[in-house]
């Protein structure tokens, strides 16, 4: 399965955005999706998680009461609706999806998970 991320773009602090995530190739069969990102200079931090079947889901602190993950299963796609933008925002946030794995632990590496896409930047200015 291959994951493309989009949606991401330059923002006012304050500011929204909605990122999407669609997954295509064979057959869809994820337990679980998530959005991780990384800033400049930074390691990789866990955003949000949803469990594909069920809609659970699961947040980092940073983004709980701002962000909102949620997807469209006829469509294969992710999406994570980010308001009240902050400059620490900044990153590029990717789309990740695992048969197995927790991914809401946020421990995952890209060469351990089913599907890691390629990525899409987000910046938020002051």
């Amino acid at each position: 399965v291959q994951l493309q991320a989009s949606g991401g773009g330059l923002v006012q602090a304050g500011g929204s955005l909605r990122l999407s995530c669609a997954a295509s190739g064979r057959t869809f069969n994820f337990y679980n999706m998530a959005w991780f990102r990384q800033a400049p200079g930074k390691g990789r931090e866990f955003v949000a998680a949803i469990v594909w079947h069920t809609g659970d889901t699961y947040y980092a602190d940073s983004a709980k009461g701002r962000f909102a993950i949620s997807r469209d299963s006829a469509k294969n796609t992710m999406y994570l609706q980010m308001n009240s933008l902050k400059p620490e925002d900044t990153a590029t946030y990717y789309c990740v999806g695992d048969s197995t794995k927790y991914l809401w632990f946020g421990t995952v590496l890209p060469e351990h998970v089913d599907a890691w896409g390629q990525g899409t930047l987000v910046t938020v200015s002051s």
